[in-house]
Order: C-alpha cells, then sequence, then structure tokens
C-alpha cells in the first residue's frame, strides 16, 4: 500500500508539473502523462504495476461510453459505411500487408505474424477520439469516418484474441470456441438490449426523484461498470461494453447531463492509461534496437497511412483522406495488450515484445502533433500533391499555343469555362483555392493549382505563347498586381478584366493598348469570353 501511495505521488506531481509547462507551449497533456510514466519506472525501478494498469484500463472505458452517448442505433445506423465498409477494409489490408512486414523483417512464424500483423493494424481509440473531442473535430465529416473505423477495430479485437487462443493451443475444438464467441455475443446483445428499452429510463427516474447528486453519479458509474463487466465475462472487451451502454442511454432524455458528470472522471482515468503505457518503455531495448525499432515505426504508420488515403480518396474528397488516414496510422493500446498476451503464450520472445510494444508507444506519441496540426497537414500534403500533378504536366501544358488562360476559379471564373469548353478554344484556368481546384478536376476542366504571385506559375501557363488572358478576379489589389506582372512581359499580352468604374479610376489612370475592360455592370461570362475570343481572332 505504501508503495502504490507513493507511485501515486510522483505520478501526480510529475504529471502537473509536466503539464503545467507543456501547456505554455501547447504540448498535448498525453505526452506528459507518457514522460510521467517514464519517470516513474526510472524511480521505482520497475516497468508497470498490475494495480495502476488496472485502475488505467477505466480510462478507455468510459471513454468509449462518453463516445457511445453521442450516438443513437440510428445514428449507427446511419454510419454503416464508416463502421463496416471502410472498417473493414481498413483492417484486412493493413493487417495483410503488416503480416508480411513482420514476417520478412522479425522472422515471424505465420501464426503469430497474422495476429501481430492485425495487431500493428488497429489504432489508438484512447488518444484519437479524446483529440477530436478535445477539439471538436469528432463531429466533422473525416472524425465520423475515423470514429467508424475505431468502433469496427473496436469488434475486431475479439477475433484477435480468439486466434490467439487457437493458435496457442492445439488442445480447443476451434469450432466449438468460434460458436461460443458467437453465442456470447448474441446473448450480451439481447441483454443489454433489453436494460436499455425497458429499465435505464425507470432506473434514472426512480434516482432523479431522490434529487441526490451523488446517488445520479453512482448509477451512472454503475451502469458503465456494470455493462463493461458483463461483456467482460461474455469474452469481450470492457471498452465494447461499456460503448454499448452508452448508446443505449443516448437514446434517453438523460444523455447531455450524463455527460456533463462523466468527462472528470474520464479524463483523471485517461491519464493514469497514459501513465501506465510510459512505464513499458525499457530503454535497453531502445538502444540495443534503435535501428529496427525506427524502421518499423516509419513503415508501419507509412503503410497504413498509405492504404487507408488510397482506399478512401476513391470515394472520398481527397482531404477528408488525407485527414483520417493521418489520424489511424498510429499503432493502438489494444496492441499491446494483445503483445504482452502473446508472450505469456510463448508465441513471442521478451525482446520482440517489447521492439513492437515501443513501435505502438512511439506512434502514440507523435499522434497529438500530428491531430492537432491536422488542417495544416493536409493543406500542405495536398499542396504538394497539386504541384506534382502540376510539374507531371508541365510538359502537356507547356505546348499550349494561341491558348486562353483565365486568372481564377471562382463562380464567373467557372462559368468563363464552362462557356470556353463549348467553343472547342484551348483553356487554361489558375486557382489558389485548393478546394475550387478539386471541383474543377472532377468536372474535367483544365483547372491547375497555382499562386499568381509566383513566377513559376506564368512559365507553366505558357502566357508568352498565349492568345488573350481573362482575368475574374474581383479582389483589387491582387488585379492590380496581376496586371503589373502581365504587362511587364517582353511580349505585349492581350488582358480583359471587369470592374466598376471607380475602380478603373483608382487602380488604372493610365490604361494600357493592351488591356481591355468591361465594365462591372455588364459581367457577364458570356461577354468576357466573347471579347476573348474576338482578341484571339484579331491576334490571328
Amino acid at each position: 500500500m505504501d508503495n502504490f501511495l507513493g507511485i501515486f505521488l510522483v505520478a501526480a506531481t510529475s504529471a502537473i508539473v509536466l503539464n503545467v509547462i507543456f501547456k505554455r507551449f501547447e504540448i498535448p497533456s498525453i505526452i506528459g502523462y507518457i514522460i510521467t510514466g517514464i519517470l516513474i519506472s526510472q524511480v521505482y525501478d520497475f516497468n508497470g504495476n498490475a494495480e495502476l494498469s488496472h485502475i488505467a484500463e477505466f480510462g478507455i472505458v468510459f471513454l468509449m461510453f462518453t463516445i457511445g452517448l453521442e450516438f443513437s442505433f440510428k445514428h449507427l445506423m446511419a454510419m454503416k459505411q464508416e463502421v463496416f465498409l471502410n472498417g473493414s477494409l481498413q483492417m484486412l489490408l493493413c493487417g495483410f500487408i503488416c503480416t508480411l512486414l513482420v514476417m520478412v523483417l522479425l522472422g515471424f512464424a505465420s501464426k503469430s505474424a497474422i495476429v501481430v500483423g492485425f495487431a500493428l493494424a488497429l489504432s489508438s481509440t484512447a488518444v484519437v477520439l479524446k483529440i477530436l473531442n478535445d477539439n471538436g473535430d469528432i463531429k466533422e465529416h473525416y472524425g465520423r469516418k475515423v470514429l467508424g473505423i475505431l468502433i469496427f477495430q473496436d469488434l475486431a479485437v475479439i477475433p484477435l484474441l480468439l486466434l490467439a487462443d487457437i493458435f496457442s493451443s492445439t488442445d480447443k475444438n476451434i469450432i466449438q470456441l468460434v460458436l461460443t464467441t458467437l453465442l456470447s455475443a448474441c446473448i450480451l446483445l439481447t441483454l443489454l438490449y433489453f436494460i436499455g428499452k425497458y429499465l435505464i429510463d425507470r432506473i434514472f427516474h426512480f434516482v432523479i426523484r431522490s434529487s441526490s447528486q451523488e446517488i445520479f453519479i453512482l448509477t451512472i458509474l454503475f451502469i458503465v461498470i456494470g455493462s463493461s463487466f458483463l461483456a467482460y465475462n461474455f469474452g469481450f472487451s470492457y471498452s465494447l461494453g461499456a460503448f454499448i451502454a452508452g448508446v443505449l442511454i443516448a437514446e434517453t432524455n438523460y444523455r447531455h447531463k450524463i455527460e456533463a458528470d462523466l468527462i472528470p472522471f474520464r479524463d483523471l482515468l485517461l491519464g493514469f492509461f497514459f501513465v501506465t503505457i510510459g512505464m513499458q518503455i525499457q530503454f535497453e531495448i531502445v538502444f540495443q534496437n534503435w535501428f529496427l525499432i525506427v524502421l518499423l515505426t516509419f513503415l508501419i504508420t507509412s503503410l497504413k497511412f498509405g492504404i487507408v488515403f488510397v482506399f478512401l480518396s476513391c470515394y472520398n474528397k481527397k482531404k477528408v483522406a488525407l485527414k483520417t488516414a493521418f489520424s489511424i496510422a498510429q499503432v493502438g493500446e489494444f496492441s499491446l495488450v494483445i503483445f504482452s498476451l502473446l508472450q505469456s503464450k510463448k508465441m513471442i520472445d521478451i525482446n520482440t515484445a517489447q521492439i513492437l510494444i515501443l513501435v505502438s508507444i512511439i506512434t502514440m506519441m507523435l499522434t497529438p502533433f500530428v491531430l492537432n496540426n491536422i488542417r495544416k497537414i493536409a493543406n500542405v500534403v495536398e499542396d504538394m500533391t497539386l504541384n506534382s500533378n502540376l510539374t507531371q504536366n508541365f510538359g502537356e501544358i507547356s505546348k499550349l499555343k494561341n491558348h486562353l488562360v483565365i486568372f481564377g476559379y471562382g463562380r464567373l471564373g467557372q462559368e468563363v469555362v464552362q462557356k470556353i469548353k463549348n467553343t472547342g478554344v484551348p483553356y487554361l484556368a489558375l486557382e489558389s483555392d485548393l478546394n475550387l481546384v478539386e471541383l474543377g478536376r472532377s468536372r474535367g476542366e483544365n483547372v491547375v493549382f497555382a499562386n499568381a504571385a509566383q513566377e513559376e506559375t506564368f512559365k507553366i501557363a505558357n502566357i508568352e505563347e498565349c492568345a488573350v488572358v481573362i482575368i475574374t478576379i474581383s479582389n483589387e489589389a491582387k488585379l492590380e498586381m496581376l496586371c503589373q506582372i502581365l504587362e511587364g512581359f517582353a511580349t505585349p499580352i492581350d488582358i480583359i478584366v471587369h470592374m466598376n468604374a471607380n475602380a478603373q479610376k483608382i487602380l488604372f489612370s493610365n490604361i494600357s493598348e493592351n488591356l481591355r475592360i468591361v465594365p462591372s455592370e455588364k459581367v457577364l461570362a458570356t461577354k468576357l469570353v466573347q471579347e476573348a475570343l474576338e482578341c484571339r481572332i484579331h491576334k490571328n
């Protein structure tokens, strides 16, 4: 008991001090908790504590319960694609590739490789959902896709544990194990469904009449832990039972009050969970196998990211696919449980188990930095992709001659492009908004990502060989800058713009003979295109 209290005091002190310091530098609290666990393991010279681990496990339980509160069965049915299609594709593809990877790099036999490979395909529910909840992204389009995949992964833990049991023993009847698991699942779901449908409302109504806040909170704790206990005794994970309980209570009128009362418990227990993660790091194994650990970390996260991005981008916007892929590229906490189980069953040795655990921890530590900057990272990657595509198509674009160049693909620019397409005249539209570029490409239009302030843009557009430039940009500062650049070329370039009379006086006191201005009161795509085509004919 004294030792446990000492551990608790050191953990609490370290976590408070580290997270106060880290908060100033916007470093996530998860990192502070993991470093706290590392410090404890060094001070007390051990790499785990069963009592603390059991307490910390309830952090995930309460997290999954509060996630379940956000959904009803109707919402879950509406998420069929996110859970079952995306989830199964992610698990099968990532699991298969990771299985081949560990067979090649770690020399595993096929049975051990299958369990380890699919365990590496799992992502971190605790890390990802906590951050998505904190920053509100759980309600974003990509957040729903991430949640759906994580729910499926939590379900996939059950057959993985079953596989570990089957592969480690030759005495058990495989068919009997599978049938027992299916029967247990049916009984569990039936029990929880009837409890939620016929008892939950009556229980809360009875408790609320007592006008006691502590009894209300105790009732919530009883329901969460009771559901988890029930699921565990039927052979499933604690967190799955808690999630189902949350979904059942989401159908009641008490959802928001319950969620508000549980958040302090959830966050505190999750902190303990991350402390126990840090306690599992053994530095001697890190130093002995640092290259293999770094290599596996890079390969596993890259493969998981690539696989998820490829299949999601087939039927989703690329930015959504990017954010989802980045969010679940790490290895999860349930993987740690499976690695420890495989070690206890002698399916992998202690050094290999530690290497896999360290890879998982490193990926989880990197995840908060990725998720907190997910928009910036997605924009940078998409920007690089578009620029790469533009560079690849440079030869084809540079062959354009006597073509029309349109700056801006907003509402007016889209109308202009549509009318030019109908004439069959070659054209190229340049736009700096990634969403608009993606929209144009989805329509099969010749729209490329480009910044008008960069010299490279004009080279790519082969501006000196074009017939006419049409500017549909409404921002006066950008318009003036662009016209000045275009008039600075040695070869005269015909330019067509639109603006009102006041802007014309302010921006262009001396109008070049190559500049045609269409008054804004007559701004129609038809008018702009007519002017451009006439200018092109005259030039020829």
